[in-house]
């Protein structure tokens, strides 16, 4: 009998420590990281690499969010999301403004490292038969505006824009440059590739709203059409509507929420230190987009080739 109770006792201590093993192992599991993710590849790629060293190397599962560049602003200031890992701050100047500088309820994550440049381009087989296209004057000419008149235009040439909610100032310029064209939402960026696809087939005419870094650059030649130097000045106007100028070169960077270096430091510090170069990126662009690779395998091979960069990015 006495034996019976010492076994019984002792069952009901092991499972005691299991259940306390269990709950501590619970209660050591990591936050759930979620990153934004918006409508272009460069954004997913950024992402997929994040995800991969975060849930292989540090042990956070991570959770990918996708919404819109304008919207993501409001997710992160409320701590809906951590991190979102491409930011061009041409287009987010008031954002930036009011998140970052006045509220303090998202903070600038650092500089990722690619340079971007939004700007219009056409086809550099136009510039044979038009070499005055390759400035916006050119663009005046009535008969060179009927080059680009399609059936949804009219009388207008179309500038193909991309999905309505990219940053994007094209009909503003337009308008406030005196030109005779319209804007006609392609409605993403696969779409304005595949205008692009058909018109350089039959090496037909396209002025369209595309950026750099951008795979498609290695596999046509496109010529950026010339317009008004940039100025602070002029994006001074975007408010009232008055851009009349280019696209500034912009230094992509990071945002996060501000909880999150509280909620997982390892994740904080990693994303913080996250920084590649342009050449990287539009390698991993050009094996999605050119060479038909899914954005994880893009991700895990950059990753593979370049341990010593993203090792360095680990807390230390």
């Amino acid at each position: 009998m006495i034996s019976k109770m010492k076994l019984m006792f002792l069952v009901i201590a092991v499972l005691f420590l299991l259940t306390a093993c269990n709950n501590g192992e619970k209660a050591k599991a990591k936050p759930t990281i979620k990153l934004i993710e918006n409508a272009w590849s460069a954004s997913e790629l950024n992402v997929a690499v994040a995800k991969i060293i975060l849930e292989e190397q540090l042990k956070y599962p991570v959770e990918v969010i996708t919404l819109d560049e304008n919207a993501q602003w409001a997710a992160l200031a409320s701590g809906k999301a951590d991190g979102s890992l491409e930011v061009w701050p041409s287009g987010h100047a008031s954002d930036v403004k009011q998140y970052i500088d006045e509220q303090h309820v998202i903070e600038n994550g650092g500089m990722l490292g690619p340079v971007g440049k939004i700007g219009w381009y056409i086809p550099t087989y136009m510039l044979e038969k038009h070499p005055e296209l390759a400035t916006w004057e050119g663009f005046k000419e009535p008969t060179n505006v009927t080059l680009f008149a399609t059936a949804e235009t009219g009388d207008k040439g179309q500038f193909l824009g991309g999905d309505a909610s990219f940053v994007q100032y094209d009909a503003d310029i337009i308008k406030n440059l005196g030109l005779n064209f319209k804007v006609v939402y392609a409605g993403s960026e696969q779409a304005i590739l595949a205008q692009l696809d058909a018109a350089y087939s039959r090496r037909t005419p396209i002025l369209f709203y595309l950026w750099t870094p951008h795979s498609i650059h290695a596999k046509y030649d496109l010529t950026e059409v010339k317009l008004p130097a940039y100025s602070e000045a002029c994006y001074a106007k975007i408010a009232i509507g008055g851009v009349d100028c280019d696209y500034p070169p912009d230094k992509l960077f990071k945002i996060l929420w501000p909880g999150l270096k509280e909620k997982a430091p390892e994740a904080y510090q990693l994303l913080k230190a996250m920084n590649y170069s342009t050449k990287d990126q539009i390698k991993m662009i050009a094996e999605v987009e050119l060479n038909k690779k899914n954005k994880e395998q893009a991700a895990r091979e950059w990753l593979t080739a370049n341990e010593a960069t993203w090792k360095a990015w680990l807390p230390k």
